[in-house]
């Protein structure tokens, strides 16, 4: 499958480098950002960390009570000074660190699979090349990219490793300790993207049906273009879904869409996903010059500038017409028609579907 382009700055050292970091520590790529972010005030700035800490200090209550309040104060972003702290609690990791002490060092302690360290080691040098933390095998991000991914195949052998965690652990370390990095990883490996990297990806494919059923609803004319010259999800949401946007996105849009996805679940990247569909290919002059499938995925692959912006991105999100049911719905069609499909191969009516419960997509619902 080709690699879409803003792909490449993962694996590519082919940009325009800066002798100086941006305020986000990227020194080139995609995701590098020059532009000046449009300030609060510095009262607006302390009200909102004032909130969030106050929050996080009262967790479960608002969790058990409140939680529309974190979804709506996650949805207008959350503070950089309190971000990793909050996506610790929003993801559940502090659950599951509390419930585990030391396991992340008794982890570290041991030896792993043979095959699956060397595959971390070939993998861990392509993962965000162009930021501080990762511009070298002695800087202590290629180090704690290699601890985490290696304890997390420890820890959950039946998925070991896959190419595609790399990006989302490597994110990760940006923004936590590694031991708090690590159990946010679980969290979003194990639930968010639950069975997302087991061989055969069999829940993508299903993901894949259910982004399909839902653009139909809310984009009809651009689902036509796609069915007309054949252009399967499959193509172009794969690397979207299963590193949850993270080589997708600009910078800042991915860390808005980040407080988003672990207070409301897998929905979001459905969401962004069907934004950056419907908006890079709403207008019938775009759709008239993709004359088959190869011109349609280069649109996809590398949407206009505007349309990744965080407050397109966020907008547009929030005004999609989509209730909760609606992904249901689709959950449910893709299950039955995959199930359908699975007992005609068996050459039984009573064939089952392996998907993952309802639950992951949407997560929470407390």
């Amino acid at each position: 499958m080709a690699t879409p382009a803003r792909a490449l700055d993962t694996i590519s050292l082919c940009s325009t480098v800066s002798s100086c970091p941006d305020r986000n520590g990227f020194y080139g790529g995609f995701q590098r950002t020059d532009k000046p972010k449009e300030p609060l005030s510095k009262a607006q700035i302390i009200a909102r960390e004032k909130k969030w800490l106050y929050m996080i200090d009262n967790w479960s209550i608002y969790m058990s009570k409140n939680y529309k309040k974190i979804r709506d104060r996650c949805r207008k972003g959350i503070p950089k000074s309190v971000r990793p702290k909050a996506w610790f609690y929003l993801s559940g990791a502090y659950l599951l660190k509390k419930k585990n002490p030391d396991v992340y060092e008794e982890l570290l302690k041991k030896p792993g699979n043979p095959a699956t360290i060397e595959e971390i080691k070939k993998d861990k040098h392509r993962q965000f090349p162009f930021h501080e933390m990762f511009l070298d095998e002695q800087k202590v991000g290629q180090i704690e990219l290699f601890n985490v991914l290696k304890a997390y195949s420890i820890y959950n052998p039946k998925v070991g490793f896959c190419q595609a965690q790399a990006p989302i652990a490597a994110f990760l370390l940006m923004h936590l300790p590694a031991e708090d990095a690590f159990w946010v990883f679980v969290s979003v490996c194990d639930v968010y993207l639950q069975d997302y990297f087991i061989p055969g990806l069999e829940v993508i494919q299903n993901d894949a049906g259910i982004l399909e059923g839902l653009l139909k609803k809310t984009c009809p004319p651009v689902y036509r273009h796609l069915q007309k010259h054949k252009v399967e999800p499959l193509l172009y949401m794969t690397d979207w879904f299963l590193c949850a946007l993270t080589r997708t996105l600009p910078w800042e849009t991915l860390l808005r869409v980040w407080d988003c996805f672990l207070a409301e679940g897998i929905r979001v990247i459905f969401k962004v996903a069907l934004v950056i569909i419907g908006a890079s290919l709403s207008r019938h002059k775009v759709r008239k010059n993709c004359t088959g499938l190869c011109e349609t995925l280069a649109v996809l692959r590398s949407p206009p500038e505007h349309i990744m912006e965080e407050e397109f991105i966020i907008n547009n999100m929030m005004r999609l017409n989509l209730r909760v049911e609606d992904f249901q719905i689709e959950h449910t069609r893709q299950k039955a028609r995959r199930a359908k499909q699975k007992a005609q191969q068996d050459g039984t009516a009573g064939g089952s579907e392996s998907s993952t419960s309802n639950g992951r997509r949407n997560l929470p619902t407390l």
